[in-house]
């Protein structure tokens, strides 16, 4: 598991009002229907947001993760992977998500994204950001183009991904802990040398001795990693927004 089960995200270094945030129901270009969690600020900076959680699907942690987004000034959506083998229904800590997890199929995440993507579109340009298991799914997404203007992943778990094969797609920023062991140096290594023959533009950060899944307020050695993340994360996506 990416985050314990009381793991909450750490707040933006930009802190503004919040005009909504609510559950709401997306639909996928093949009907399904799934649960997503949207949050939009009082003063948009022109900007979207596609968070894609880690193993757990829409826990807390991301419907938290959206509202420090809209407060940072993004119209926000966070999705959930298991609409068509889990429904829409709520869950508790005690869900079991590794067999759900198990039956995902990339395209099938590909569509559910696009659909979350395609409710925020009309506001600007629109980023995915992606944490373990939704790390790598996020690169995925920008590598592919997909319609967003960049792709952000933490400590993405890259055995969920195959290397990509065409591109160049949208810019990847990939943040890294220094002490994650999901995926070695060399994973990344190989990772990388891939986006670089398919000419996708990509920046890489390692957070040396920071372990899988630090961007968590509970961690307060990881404190100054988390404010330099955001920051990082406001940074690209501005550059990337013209």
């Amino acid at each position: 598991m990416c985050h314990s089960t009381d793991s909450r995200p750490p707040a933006p270094p930009i802190q503004g009002e919040v005009a909504a945030h609510e559950q709401i129901t997306l639909t996928s270009a093949d009907g399904t229907r799934f649960m997503a969690y949207r949050a939009d600020p009082a003063e948009p900076n022109g900007r979207g947001v596609v968070i894609m959680p880690d193993v757990r699907g829409l826990h807390p942690f991301y419907r938290d993760l959206a509202v420090r987004f809209a407060e940072a000034g993004f119209r926000t959506i966070a999705i959930d992977y298991f609409g068509r083998t889990a429904g829409t229904g709520d869950r508790g800590d005690d869900f079991d998500y590794m067999p759900h997890v198990d039956q995902l199929k990339l395209d099938q995440v590909q569509a559910d994204a696009a659909a979350a993507t395609a409710e925020l579109a009309a506001g600007g340009p629109v980023f995915t950001v992606g944490f373990c298991m939704g790390g790598a799914l996020s690169w995925r997404q920008g590598a592919e183009g997909n319609g967003l203007a960049g792709s952000i992943g933490f400590y993405g778990a890259l055995r969920f991904i195959d290397e990509p094969k065409t591109g160049p797609g949208a810019p990847l920023l990939l943040l890294r802990g220094g002490a994650d062991k999901v995926s070695s140096p060399e994973e990344f290594d190989a990772y990388t040398a891939a986006l670089d023959r398919v000419g996708t533009e990509h920046e890489t950060h390692v957070y040396e001795g920071a372990p899988h899944s630090f961007f968590d307020r509970s961690y307060k050695e990881w404190e100054g990693v988390c404010q330099d993340a955001w920051r990082r994360i406001l940074s690209f996506t501005e550059r990337h927004s013209a």
